[in-house]
């Protein structure tokens, strides 16, 4: 199978390779997109099953001192 996590590696910012021994490529990449959607506040949840990830889930917050009427649904 394609997505065996143990062979991926990462290519580091000072050009070294890293080895996934969890994630795969594809998942690192699910996993930054989640964290760039969340804005200023919120969680990302990552649900193993297994022994693999299985479940990404996003919880967004808002911070109630800083609330504007209409800024929740937007």
């Amino acid at each position: 199978m394609g997505d065996d996590t143990r062979t991926n590696k990462l290519l580091l910012p000072n050009g070294e390779l890293y080895s996934l021994k969890f994630l795969n490529a594809k998942q690192v990449s699910m996993i930054d997109e989640a964290l760039s959607s969340l804005g200023d506040y919120g969680e990302v949840r990552l649900v193993v099953e297994k022994g693999k990830l299985r479940f990404l889930a996003t919880q967004k917050s808002f911070d109630a001192l800083k609330w504007e009427p209409g800024n929740i649904g937007g």
